[in-house]
């Protein structure tokens, strides 16, 4: 099932070429390394014991639905998911766009597939977590841009000083 596919609005997705945005396992191999260079990239850009992300086993729970972005050939560019909070709100969890792919639409288009998944599935708000050092500063960007702004914690998320939590209505 694919939620969107070519362009992001009028940036181009890896160079003109479409990128096909589907649900996916993220317990594949081929997905593996990508988890694995955003578990790399958060713990590089975040203070010890403040990551919240989760793993392939984490992202497999039934709560939770995974996607990735691939593009003609297969290859996997980056992921999100997006996990049911309950009373009509979700959370974008695991975001990452691989490295070589940054800048070309891919996180933009998968952020906008899960918002059109989240208006769907009738929900009126949807949150994120995500850091407060420099190398998220583009996710944040990014985010904002997409009508996000910072809000409280939510969820299990307590008020520490590195977690930037937030959220927009629906």
């Amino acid at each position: 099932m694919a939620l969107c596919e070519g362009r992001a609005g009028n940036a181009p997705v890896a160079r003109g070429d479409a990128v096909h945005i589907g649900l996916d396992d993220p317990l594949k191999p081929d997905v593996a390394g990508l988890l694995e260079a955003h578990g790399r990239f958060t713990a590089e850009h975040s203070p010890p014991g403040t990551c919240h992300r989760l793993d392939a086993h984490g992202l497999a729970r039934p709560e939770i639905t995974f996607w990735t972005a691939r593009d003609e050939t297969g290859a996997v560019l980056g992921c999100i998911a997006l996990k049911a909070l309950g009373e009509g709100r979700g959370e974008i969890k695991s975001m990452h766009v691989a490295a070589d792919r940054r800048g070309k639409g891919v996180a933009r288009a998968l952020v906008q597939a899960v918002i059109e998944e989240a208006r769907g599935r009738g929900y009126t708000w949807l949150g994120l977590e995500t850091g407060r050092s420099d190398g998220f500063a583009p996710s944040r960007a990014l985010y904002a841009r997409m009508g996000f702004e910072p809000c409280p914690p939510f969820g299990d998320y307590l008020p520490e000083t590195f977690s930037y939590c937030m959220s927009r209505t629906l």
